[in-house]
């Protein structure tokens, strides 16, 4: 994943320029590299993931805070959609971000403040819960107040930003597809 999207434009579509981008994330695979086919997962009628039997993998610094982890489940490339377990420990969080598509999340242990909390005008989402995250949703701070897990399916990239609303990255199911690749090592 990128942490400065100067790097190699708009990641969502590279308007054919093709190329890897790099930063100290790693690599992000890019769409005319998908196109290619060398990474592109092939289209499947069904799918099982046996989730415990997957290994939890760093989810980047560049987007969060606090060494919240993921396991990347399911990318559907011709919908544009991912599916995502995440593992958020105590004060972790998410970096600043809008929902470019929607999102359905299922908190399945712990806390969630979305928004800010109610607190804030915002969101607290408490185990067992369900979250639906309409298309240009904003996120300022996703923070997790206790050990907390949720399952989330992206219906579209999520568009993290800077302070001042500028791009950082856009992250969809190539570059989620790309990361989980490079730390598994799986093609």
């Amino acid at each position: 994943m990128v942490a400065n999207a100067s790097q190699c434009g708009n990641l969502g579509g590279d308007g054919g320029r093709g190329g890897a981008c790099r930063s100290s994330d790693g690599p992000v695979y890019t769409r005319s590299l998908i196109q290619r086919g060398s990474t592109m997962k092939p289209l499947v009628a069904q799918e099982y993931v046996q989730i415990q039997q997957l290994e939890w993998q760093p989810f980047p610094d560049a987007f969060s805070a606090g060494g919240i982890r993921w396991k990347l489940l399911h990318v559907s490339p011709e919908v544009g959609a991912w599916t995502a377990i995440f593992d958020c420990p105590t004060g972790s969080s998410f970096a600043s971000h809008i929902h470019i598509g929607p999102g359905e999340y299922l908190l399945t242990k712990g806390k969630m403040e979305v928004r800010g909390g109610s607190d804030e005008g915002g969101a607290t989402a408490l185990a067992l819960g369900y979250g639906y995250e309409s298309c240009g949703a904003r996120h300022d701070k996703t923070y997790f107040p206790e050990p907390s897990e949720f399952y989330m399916t992206f219906l579209g990239p999520l568009q993290f930003i800077h302070a001042d609303g500028s791009v950082r990255a856009v992250v969809g199911w190539e570059q989620a597809q790309g990361l989980w690749a490079a730390q598994t090592g799986t093609a």
